[in-house]
C-alpha cells in the first residue's frame, strides 16, 4: 500500500533522493499496469490534492495550508520528493528586490517582463508573463519568510542586469529550495504519499472531485476525493515518445530531466478536455556533458567561463539565450564545445566542485597545459584567451557581442578549468493551457472547475524558449498563486 510520509521519514526521504533516482533509472518509468491491480480501489477524502511534490507542489501546499486547508494531500509517484527541482543548478530571476537594491542593480518589473517576452521570441503570454514578473519580488519575500533566503546575484542569459538569486554561499538553488520547502511542509504535518502514479482525475458532472493513483510497487489503486485538484506534475522532458512526437530531431540528445518528467500530468489533464499550448517547443541547455548527462550550470557563464571549440577558439555570446548558444554549438567541428574558466569562477560556484568530484574537470596550472588536456592547440587557446582578457579589461569589444560584468575578472587565476559539454534536453515549454490564476483552461477558454496547474506542467508562460532562473520563478510564483486560488476555490 501507500507510504504516507511523517515527519520522521520525511527527513530520511530527502536522504535516499539520490538514490531512488538512480534505482529508478529507465526502468522507473515502466510503470506497471494498472490493469492488473490485486485489489478494488481503496478510497481516501481530502479538500485539496496536490499531483507532484517538485517545488511548485510543495510550494502549493505549503501556501493552501497556510490559507486554512489544513486537510490536504501531496502525492508522489517516485520514491522521494524534489522532482527536478531538486536538480535546479542556477537560481530564480526576480525584480525589484532588495538584494538587488542593496547591490545598486537596477531594475523593473517592465525590463524583466520585456526579457521574458524577447527570450521566448515574442511567443509567450503577456497576461503569464507580467503575472510572473510583477509577483516575483514577493515570491523573493515569501520565500525567505518561511526561512529560504536567496540574495547571491547572478546573470543569466537573456537578462538585462543581474536578477537571478541564489542561495547565500552560491550553492545550486535546488539544494536549498526543496529542502527549505520540504521542512515547512514538514512543520504543518501535511501528507505526502509516495510510489503513487496518477492515471486519471476523478470528475463530478464536470468539476474535478480527485485523482485515481496506482502504487508503483503493490499495485493497489485509490480514489483521492478532493473538493480541488492542483496539477504540478513537470514536463515531459525524460518521455523520448512525447519528444519524438514533437520534436524528433532532438528525440535522441541527452536529457538533464529526472525520471519522473514523463507528461503525465498533461495527458491527465487533456483527458478530461483540458487544452494545450506550445508542445513543441523543448529546450535544449548547451552545456550538458554528454556521458552523464549533467548540467553545467548557466551562472557559471555567468560568472565569466567561455565556451572554446574544437579549434580552440571562442564561436559565440555565452550569455545569449540557451536555444541560441545551443544552435551555434550544434554548427562547430564535431558539434561540442569545452566550458573553461578559472580560480575565480570555480571557487564563486560550488558546483564546479560536484564536476570534479565526478571526474568531469580537466585542470591544469597553465593555459597551455589545459589546452594539451583538451587536445587542443596550445598557441590558438592561448590567443583566445588573450582576447578575452582584453575584453574583460575593457580594451576591445565582443565579436559576438558579449559584454562582461563588472565582476567579471580575466582569465588568469590558477587552476583553470575545462568540462566537455554540448546540448542536452532540459525544459519543455509546452503543457496545459492556464490564466493568470492557475486554472486549467479547455479549448474554448474556460476553465475546468476544480482543476489548477503550475510549473513545467503548464504551457504559454515562457513561449518558445525559457530563459535560465525563469523556471524557479514559475514554480514559486505560481505555487503560491495555485495554492492561493485552490483555497479560494475550496472556502467558497
Amino acid at each position: 500500500m501507500s507510504e504516507k510520509i511523517t515527519r520522521r521519514s520525511f527527513v530520511k526521504g530527502t536522504a535516499i533522493a539520490g538514490a531512488g533516482a538512480a534505482m529508478l533509472g529507465l526502468s522507473g518509468c515502466g510503470y506497471k499496469d494498472s490493469a492488473k491491480a490485486l485489489a478494488e480501489p481503496k478510497s481516501e477524502t481530502y479538500d485539496l490534492v496536490i499531483i507532484g511534490s517538485g517545488g511548485a507542489g510543495l510550494t502549493a501546499a505549503v501556501e493552501a495550508h497556510d490559507k486554512g486547508i489544513t486537510n490536504l494531500l501531496v502525492i508522489e509517484k517516485m520514491p522521494v520528493c524534489g522532482g527536478n527541482s531538486s536538480h535546479s543548478s542556477s537560481g530564480m530571476n526576480a525584480s525589484e528586490t532588495a538584494a538587488q537594491k542593496a547591490a545598486g542593480i537596477e531594475d523593473t518589473n517592465e525590463l524583466f517582463i520585456n526579457d521574458t517576452y524577447v527570450g521566448g521570441h515574442n511567443m509567450g503570454d503577456m497576461d503569464l508573463i507580467t503575472y510572473m514578473c510583477d509577483n516575483s519580488n514577493a515570491a523573493i519575500e515569501w520565500l525567505g519568510n518561511h526561512d529560504i533566503v536567496l540574495d547571491n546575484l547572478a546573470k543569466m542569459g537573456g537578462a538585462s542586469v543581474k536578477r537571478c538569486h541564489r542561495p547565500t554561499d552560491g550553492s545550486a538553488v535546488g539544494l536549498t529550495l526543496v529542502p527549505g520547502l520540504l521542512a515547512n511542509v514538514q512543520s504543518r504535518g501535511i501528507d505526502v504519499v509516495y510510489n503513487q502514479r496518477v492515471t486519471s482525475l476523478l470528475t463530478d458532472n464536470g468539476k474535478v472531485a480527485g485523482a485515481h493513483a496506482v502504487d508503483t510497487q503493490t499495485l493497489q489503486e485509490t480514489d483521492y476525493h478532493a473538493k480541488a485538484v492542483i496539477i504540478a506534475t513537470g514536463g515531459f522532458g525524460y518521455n523520448r515518445d512525447m519528444i519524438r512526437k514533437y520534436q524528433p530531431s532532438i528525440a535522441d540528445f541527452p536529457s538533464t530531466n529526472t525520471p519522473g518528467s514523463q507528461g503525465d500530468g498533461i495527458i491527465i489533464a487533456q483527458n478530461i478536455g483540458a487544452d494545450t499550448v506550445g508542445m513543441e517547443y523543448i529546450q535544449t541547455h548547451p552545456t550538458v556533458e554528454q556521458t552523464t548527462s549533467t548540467l553545467v550550470a548557466e551562472a557559471i557563464r555567468g560568472a565569466g567561463a567561455i565556451l572554446v571549440n574544437k579549434d580552440a577558439q571562442r564561436f559565440f555570446n555565452e550569455e545569449g539565450t540557451r536555444d541560441a548558444v545551443s544552435a551555434a554549438e550544434l554548427e562547430q567541428p564535431d558539434k561540442f564545445s569545452w566550458c573553461m574558466y578559472d580560480a575565480n569562477v570555480h571557487d564563486k560556484n560550488k558546483a564546479c566542485s560536484k564536476y570534479d568530484k565526478m571526474g568531469l574537470s580537466k585542470k591544469a596550472d597553465t593555459v597551455a597545459g589545459l589546452a594539451q588536456a583538451c587536445d587542443l592547440d596550445p598557441t590558438a587557446l592561448q590567443a583566445t584567451v588573450d582576447a578575452w582578457n582584453a575584453i574583460v579589461a575593457g580594451d576591445a569589444t565582443d565579436e559576438f557581442g558579449r559584454k562582461p560584468q563588472e565582476t567579471v575578472q580575466p582569465f588568469a587565476t590558477a587552476p583553470f578549468y575545462a568540462v566537455k559539454i554540448a546540448p542536452g534536453i532540459h525544459h519543455t515549454m509546452g503543457g496545459v493551457r492556464v490564466n493568470d490564476k492557475t486554472e486549467v483552461l479547455k479549448s474554448d477558454g474556460t476553465a475546468i472547475p476544480g482543476l489548477f496547474a503550475a510549473g513545467e506542467v503548464t504551457g504559454g508562460l515562457h513561449g518558445a524558449n525559457r530563459l535560465g532562473g525563469n523556471a524557479v520563478c514559475d514554480i514559486v510564483v505560481n505555487g503560491i498563486n495555485a495554492g492561493n486560488h485552490a483555497a479560494a476555490y475550496i472556502n467558497a
